[in-house]
This record gives structure tokens, sequence and C-alpha cells, in this order.
């Protein structure tokens, strides 16, 4: 399999290039709009035909390059149930997305934003083996967890899906996640069940009362991200 990890620095976001290096198909995983180009380059550089575009949730902090990278090369964009209704395929918990030999199975792990899930990467020759990574947009982060004020954000809910989900994955597990503001770029379950300040040895309440006390700023583009990303990418029309 071909990996790559790619940064935004304006928005401090990942992207995650996925490819089978036999087959030549491709996937993304939370493009960002302003970083379309780049990507599109690599993929073109690379060999690789782009078949899915992923998202792991409606972002609240940049727009997503799906919609154009979709108009570029004709891959299908892939949300949550919940997710924007434009997507071409809405996937839940335990489906399977395939390109080439890799499979990617959906966790649904909502608690961050309502749509949230996270992409797990199967094995290929045991599909019903997780492989040995794990994508999980804003639900789980390295040494955090995303921030539950906005978006129909429910904490309790975050801590169901981070102990019950991510955390029932095998220990070794590598933690991809969609943001980091330290320059860290993958952590380990094993990891956040000991070091994560936020989550780790604190029961349903005291995870609640963290998240309740953290009184983040808004993201500076809150409105405008949402409503575009909610339209797959797209700044909505005025009526």
């Amino acid at each position: 399999m071909l990996f790559r990890q790619f940064f935004d620095h304006v928005s401090s976001t990942y992207t995650y290039l996925l490819a089978d290096d036999e087959t030549r198909e491709a996937a993304l995983i939370d493009p960002v709009l302003e970083q379309a180009e780049r990507d599109l380059e690599i993929v073109c550089q690379l060999g690789l035909t782009l078949g899915h575009v992923f998202d792991t949730h409606v972002h609240a902090d940049h727009i997503t390059a799906a919609a154009r990278l979709r108009e570029e090369t004709g891959a299908h964009t892939v949300a949550g149930e919940r997710g924007p209704a434009c997507a071409d395929v809405h996937v839940g918990d335990g489906d399977v997305v395939r390109f080439g030999r890799i499979a990617l199975g959906v966790l649904a792990t909502p608690g961050h934003t309502d749509d949230s899930v996270s992409y797990l990467l199967l094995d290929p020759d045991h599909a019903a083996q997780p492989g040995d990574r794990v994508f999980t947009g804003d639900a789980l982060m390295i040494r955090a967890a995303g921030r539950t004020d906005f978006q129909n954000g429910d904490a309790g809910c975050l801590y169901d899906s981070i102990t019950l989900k991510l955390f029932a994955l095998p220990d070794a597990t590598l933690v991809y996640p969609a943001h980091d503001y330290r320059g860290l770029t993958v952590t380990t379950i094993r990891e956040e069940k000991r070091w994560n300040a936020r989550i780790a040895g604190r029961s349903r309440d005291e995870f609640i009362a963290v998240m309740n006390a953290l009184h983040l700023p808004e993201p500076r583009h809150l409105r405008e991200a949402v409503d575009a990303n909610r339209a797959g990418g797209r700044a909505p029309v005025q009526g």
C-alpha cells in the first residue's frame, strides 16, 4: 500500500492519501480546498487514479476539497449517514469501502459532530480483522479529543465513541487524526489510553465536565466553512 500524510498550515489539517500500489487506485481522506492542486499533482506524479474522496465529518475550520476533486477526477465522495446530502456515498457503522485491494471499514464515532465517522484500514486478506491504522477525524486526536460545543456535539456521545469503538481496537493501532496543533503526526491506541489528558482514566461524567470547561474560541470561519461543507465544499447559493 502506498501511504502519504499531507498538512495544511492554515487550518492545521492532515490529509491522507492511500493507494493500492498494484492497481494504482487511490483515495484521499479529509482534503482541504486550498490544497486541491497539490493533491492532484501528487496523484498525477505517482501515476494514480483517484476513485474516492472521504470526509470524516463536516469540518468547521476549513472547506473540503471533495466537490473540486470530484469535478476534476470523477471520484466518488464519501461521508457519514448524517453528512452532506450531496455526497455520492453515505456510509454507516460496519460498512466497508474498497478500492483495489484496500478496504476501509466505517466506525460511527459521533460526539464532536453528529455525523463523525472514523475509517479503519482492514486486513486485505482477512477483511474481518483490523489493519494497522485508523483515521479518526476530530473524534480522537493526539492527546486530545474534538470539541463538542457546536454542530450537535455531545460530550457523552464522544466518550462512548472513543471508549467503546476506538479504544476497543488493538493497542498497537496507529491513530491518524484530522488535526494537530503541535507538530505531532501520529499516535497509537495504547498511548491515548494512557496519556490522553481529556479521557485517560476518566469516567464518562468526568470527561463531560472536562469538555464543558474548555471554553475554546470559535473557529474564525465557522459559519462559512460549515455551510460550504454541508454543500460538499461549495459556497451555498444566495437566494
